[in-house]
Parts: structure tokens; C-alpha cells; sequence
């Protein structure tokens, strides 16, 4: 029995749950309610928001922050999300040879997640091990969201493609070994021209969208630039803003409330969009 790729399980998710919306599951014990534990924070906004998004993304930075107890938090948050909703882990993976092969088993076959993200500075060899896995995705980092993307992706390049900056050199080479359709790209909703640009020239690639919310982001262009034709290859992601909503004892309840008001407005810019 064949598996089901990971395009069509965000796909289903998207539809189901009318929802383009990814949730960061980044647990900060600073910003966190008091006396919580981190599995316990993630499996209760998990319970809140399960019905409303169409992907969860936990960022491992934060759970080996905390050494072997936040690992073994992350791995029980992977086993308490419902199966059909995808899950993409943000490692930011980029090495070679064994070393990469070595990521993706750990990422894939031990946590279990549906897609991570990763770099392509060390070239195609280093992203062979990911794609691999042809029902697992790969979003592939091209235009972060970051102040300092600007420094290497904005350089001008002398490409097979002719001249582009790097991040087009990037996506036009992602795009060029997407050969299963497992691959996607990673562009920053703070760079709006940007990802207009890389939309319109990939209908449907896969895009992870960051950068909305705390990042500064503008939700009804994020939507109106960022979103495929069939509104199931898009992933926008907010994290603080819905996962930090209260420090109370009500913080599932107005991570829900958050959530909810955010999804529902991405319905109403795809019915509206910005020119």
C-alpha cells in the first residue's frame, strides 16, 4: 500500500480545517505559564487548535535548549498530535554524506515528522538523504524572514539561469530537483516582493511562510502574494503570537481564541485578495 506523501496530507489537512495557519510550537520557559512543563504546554494548545490548523511546527532549537528532557518532550508532543495533521520539524539541517543521512533518519524514521526544513548552502548531495524520503517534504530555505537574509540572499549572481539574486538562484534550483514533489521553499512574509515574485513564478510549490505576526509580517498580503491556486501547498506559520497569548491558566483557551481570529481573516484575504 502506497504512503501518503506529504503534499497530500497538508492538502487534506488545509481542506478539512479551511486553514493555511501552522502553529510554531516553541516553548520558551521565560514566556511560559509557571509551573507548566513543556510537553504538558504543547499537548494542551495542541487539544485547543487541532480542529483549526493545517500543520504544527516545533522549532528543535528549543527542546535542546533543555537538554535530554526536552527531546524526550518533543517526541511525546510528535506522538500526541493527531495523524492527520502534518507536522514539520524546523532543524534547518545542511551536511554532507553520512552526516546527512544520518539527520534525516533521525528526523524521519526516529521523531517520526512529516517534513523538515533545510539549508542548501552545501549543495544537492547535502539534501539527497531528505528527498529520499518521497513522502516526507523538504522546505528548502531560500528568503528567511530575518533582518540579515539580506547579506548572501539578496547578492547578485551569475546563474545558468541568467542574472538573479541568490534566493531566485535558489528556488529555481529547488524547483529544478523537485523531482517527487516533496520539495518546497522557505520565504519570510517580511519580504512581500519577494515572495510574490516566487509565487508567481512556482504555482505549486510547496511554501512554508514565516515571519507574520511578532516577525512584523502583513497577514493580507502574506495571504494575497503567498497562497496557491488550490490552497494546499501553502503553509503560514505564527508562533508567539498564538502560543503566549496569556501566561494564565487560560493560555490554551486564548491560544485558541488567537488562532481561530488569525485563520479566519486568511479565508477572508483569499476571498479578498490585495492587488
Amino acid at each position: 500500500m502506497a504512503k501518503t506523501s506529504f503534499g497530500e496530507k497538508l492538502a487534506r489537512a488545509s481542506h478539512k480545517n479551511r486553514s493555511l495557519l501552522c502553529i510554531g510550537l516553541d516553548p520558551d520557559p521565560a514566556l511560559m505559564p509557571s509551573r507548566v512543563g513543556v510537553y504538558e504546554f504543547n499537548r494542551e494548545i495542541i487539544e485547543a487548535t487541532a480542529d483549526i490548523v493545517c500543520a504544527y511546527k516545533p522549532n528543535i532549537a528549543f527542546y535542546e535548549a533543555l537538554g535530554a528532557e526536552g527531546l524526550e518532550a518533543l517526541k511525546k508532543t510528535r506522538e500526541c498530535i493527531p495523524a492527520d495533521i502534518p507536522v514539520i520539524v524546523d532543524a534547518k539541517r545542511g551536511d554532507i554524506g553520512n552526516t546527512a543521512r544520518a539527520y534525516a533518519s533521525s528526523l524521519f524514521d526516529y521523531y517520526g515528522f512529516d517534513a523538515t526544513t533545510a539549508s542548501p548552502y552545501l549543495g544537492l548531495d547535502s539534501l539527497e538523504p531528505f528527498i529520499e524520503y518521497r513522502d516526507r517534504g523538504v522546505f528548502v530555505l531560500c528568503r528567511t524572514s530575518n533582518a540579515g537574509a539580506v547579506d548572501f540572499q539578496s547578492l547578485a549572481c551569475r546563474s545558468e539561469y541568467g542574472e538573479m539574486k541568490l534566493f531566485e538562484v535558489v528556488a529555481a534550483k529547488v524547483n529544478s530537483w523537485n523531482r517527487y514533489g516533496n520539495l518546497g521553499l522557505v520565504v519570510g512574509a517580511t519580504y512581500p516582493e519577494e515572495l510574490k515574485l516566487i509565487r508567481q513564478r512556482y504555482p505549486d510549490i510547496l511554501l512554508l511562510i514565516p515571519g507574520v505576526g511578532t516577525q512584523g509580517g502583513d497577514l493580507s498580503v502574506t495571504v494575497s502574494y503567498g497562497a496557491d491556486p488550490g490552497l494546499q501547498r501553502t503553509v503560514i506559520n505564527s508562533s508567539r503570537q498564538i502560543i503566549y497569548a496569556s501566561k494564565g491558566s487560560d493560555f490554551a483557551g486564548a491560544a485558541r481564541a488567537v488562532a481561530v481570529e488569525m485563520r479566519d481573516r486568511m479565508n477572508e484575504y483569499l476571498a479578498n485578495p490585495v492587488p
